[in-house]
């Protein structure tokens, strides 16, 4: 959420972020919000006020009592001011919470460095790596052969569960969990700490996290019970430390999150009924920072270069993007997509998603540190991104290390995490 001081002493800059993020209802939510606070503010000061003469007015009355003279009208006084105090904090708390109501909807301030744009398309490309190879075969659809191969079962898992499911078997499954433990590695050697979180969160820390308004089409929620499955990790790692002060010589804390995600996938993109590219299921780990508000760009830049060392590593071809004005989200004030190569495709398909979400989060969700030697307390900031996703990753990684002869060559990095084998048959 935005900080209140500095919606109200710059109001231009919400403004002029909201205006680039093309968002003209939340300009009027922004004049309504000044309003209010305008408002509510001065509620607080007629109460100040009130409270002020009713503790004056108690010491005029024991006086005019020991000095026997008249204090009817003292404490006909007196009698009204409770009330009125109460129908002003009355007035005060409706207010307040509508002030919150904006708070938590109004986007994050967006770095400068964000690109203007109205959708996707207008996304920068700001970096590429790797070598496009062409092919002297046609390229199968990476379900397609994973089927063909005995590797995956669609049709099964769409009779127990429906459709956006799949079961992986044999070494396509231990492929998976390849991935997964040597993003693992990578990460653990860089100082990042492993997670394991619950899949299930309430819905107090998850308002923290993200818009529920906008997220809650593609979550999961139980019934009689006041629990989201998540759908990723960066939530309950976001959520960690909610209501908590931190000490400065705590930061950075950097987490490594594994854990299943669960989406519903309702939307323009639709799911990917024979494949795994989106689905309701998969696996992922997470990058997960949280900072002090000056090192948050160094972090940023790291997590990013994690994800593009994963990629160099597993020789995948691929570029960064750095995401518009239009199409970056409420949380974030900066973001990177990093995209994978699809050879079948002949295009970029996005495979990692990087977010500078500065104070945002940590301000929905009260977690603060205590500043070295001093009492003074400041908002920490935190950084995600993925890893690896590693549904998502399988679909480029057949499509690049498909052989002529229908196999899949598997990538040297993983074959120690694959028993020494070199290809899938």
């Amino acid at each position: 959420m935005l900080d209140i001081n500095l919606v109200r002493e710059s109001p231009a800059i919400v403004e002029k972020s909201l205006k680039k993020r093309h968002e003209k209802e939340m300009l009027k939510w922004l004049d309504d919000l000044l309003k209010k606070d305008a408002k509510w503010r001065k509620l607080k000061q007629d109460a100040d006020k009130l409270r002020a003469r009713r503790n004056k007015i108690s010491k005029e009355i024991n006086q005019a009592k020991k000095q026997d003279k008249d204090a009817k009208s003292l404490l006909d006084e007196a009698k009204t001011l409770p009330k009125k105090i109460t129908e002003i904090e009355e007035q005060s708390k409706e207010l307040q919470k509508k002030i919150n109501w904006y708070l938590m909807r109004l986007p994050n301030i967006l770095d400068k460095s964000v690109p203007y744009g109205k959708d996707d398309s207008d996304n920068v490309v700001v970096k590429e790596w790797g070598k496009k190879t062409k092919r002297d075969f046609e390229i199968k659809h990476h379900g397609q052969l994973a089927a063909e191969l005995g590797l995956a079962d669609f049709e099964r898992a769409v009779k127990i569960s429906g459709t956006g499911f799949f079961y992986l078997k044999g070494d396509l499954a231990l492929l998976d969990l390849a991935l997964q433990r040597y993003a693992i590695d990578k990460l653990r050697k860089k100082g990042y700490t492993l997670i394991q979180p619950p899949h299930l969160m309430r819905r107090k820390p998850y308002e923290g996290v993200v818009s529920l308004a906008d997220f809650e089409d593609v979550m999961y929620k139980t019934e009689q019970e006041d629990l989201y499955l998540i759908a990723t990790s960066e939530h309950p790692m976001a959520a960690m430390y909610m209501d908590e002060i931190l000490e400065e010589e705590q930061l950075p804390i950097k987490f490594a999150g594994a854990s299943p995600c669960y989406r519903r996938e309702i939307g323009k993109h639709g799911l990917d009924e024979r494949g795994f590219f989106r689905v309701h299921q998969f696996n992922k780990i997470e990058q997960f920072i949280f900072c002090k508000p000056e090192d948050g760009n160094k972090y940023f830049e790291e997590i990013a270069r994690n994800a593009e060392e994963l990629m160099e590593e597993l020789a995948i071809p691929y570029q960064r993007k750095l995401v518009c004005t239009g199409d970056i989200g409420i949380i974030a004030a900066k973001k990177y997509d990093i995209d994978g190569y699809s050879p079948r495709e002949d295009k970029y398909i996005e495979l990692m998603s990087c977010s500078n979400c500065t104070d945002y989060q940590a301000r929905r969700l009260n977690i603060r540190y205590r500043k070295k030697g001093s009492m003074e307390k400041g908002v920490v900031h935190t950084l995600n991104n993925t890893m690896i996703a590693t549904t998502r990753f399988l679909r480029v990684l057949i499509e690049n290390y498909q052989t002529k002869k229908g196999t899949i060559e598997v990538p040297k990095a993983l074959q120690p995490y694959m028993d020494g084998l070199k290809e899938i048959k």
